[in-house]
């Protein structure tokens, strides 16, 4: 009787009227708090090209122009170069991972061999490893053992594979039925042709995800590269933007403009790729 009327209750019109309101209202305040920072990095990249200290700043610049995006290309010989060395590093880091993740992922999911739970597990702890702790043993191995300093090298190798594309790709793997590689096996095809003829073709939606998630990651990080160069010349475009903060004021507005045209590949990718970042959100859950 009362789960009646209270289904009664939900189904009245003012009821109903009142619950969207209350809905839409908490959801335009999450919405305004998570899209602030966006909207203020745009608003001022259109600001005054000068120095400004942090008491002076505002949520919106005073006066509106491109001056800021036409001095951040044309104060530093190398901001084109930091936009290049970003693409140059997220390209080479997603062909490594598309290709050693999905290899990995492909014998842990498909071939049975010895120690292989083990390894598994241990890429699994991997994973539980902070990003952060990591860094100390790779800038003792790549800076003082092999001088690799201000060097691709040294950008693109400690992000060549990661333990989560390859989590990612086995689990996706895991579901591809058994029998269609027993079959290829029966007629003769060996393990690196049944990878390259049966399993990639049945794979594009898992390695379209390990693409874009991982060039997200590579263009968007800053610690690393940041650690590893040292000059103009060799910097990414995200450690290239902190030339901009001096000791007693920052250039807003270059620098805003400079983020803001280093945030234009992401919307792209975004907009034009929405379906398989969808897609990504449930393929970890796939029972292996």
């Amino acid at each position: 009787m009362a789960s009646g009327l209270y289904s009664q209750h939900l189904r009245d019109p003012k009821v109903r009227v009142a619950r969207n309101l209350v809905m839409g209202i908490f959801l335009f305040f999450f919405a305004a708090v998570v899209l602030f920072p966006l909207v203020y990095m745009l608003a001022w990249s259109f600001g005054p090209a000068q120095e400004m200290s942090s008491g002076s700043y505002a949520i919106f610049p005073k006066t509106w122009s491109l001056d800021s995006y036409r001095y951040f290309f044309k104060s530093n010989q190398y901001s084109v170069k930091w936009l290049w060395n970003s693409f140059v590093v997220a390209a080479a880091t997603v062909v490594s991972n598309v290709i050693f993740a999905s290899m990995a992922g492909y014998a842990f999911a498909k071939i049975r061999f010895k120690g292989g739970t083990f390894l598994f597990f241990l890429i699994l702890m991997a994973m539980m490893i902070p990003y952060q702790v990591t860094q100390v043993p790779l800038y003792i191995l790549f800076v003082n053992k092999f001088k690799m300093t201000n060097t691709f090298a040294a950008l693109i190798l400690p992000g060549c594979v990661t333990s989560y594309n390859i989590f990612l790709s086995k689990q996706f793997f895991s579901g591809i039925p058994t029998s269609l590689i027993e079959n290829a096996k029966v007629e003769g095809a060996t393990q690196f042709r049944i990878f390259r003829s049966i399993i990639l073709p049945l794979s594009k939606t898992v390695l379209a995800v390990m693409a874009i998630n991982t060039f997200m990651g590579s263009w968007n990080t800053f610690f690393w590269p940041f650690l590893v160069t040292s000059l103009d010349s060799m910097y990414t475009i995200q450690v290239g933007l902190k030339t901009f903060k001096f000791a007693n004021g920052t250039l807003l507005s270059p620098m805003m403009a400079g983020a803001a045209i280093s945030a234009l590949p992401m919307f792209v990718l975004f907009f034009s790729l929405q379906k398989y970042f969808l897609e990504g959100v449930t393929i970890g859950a796939v029972k292996g």
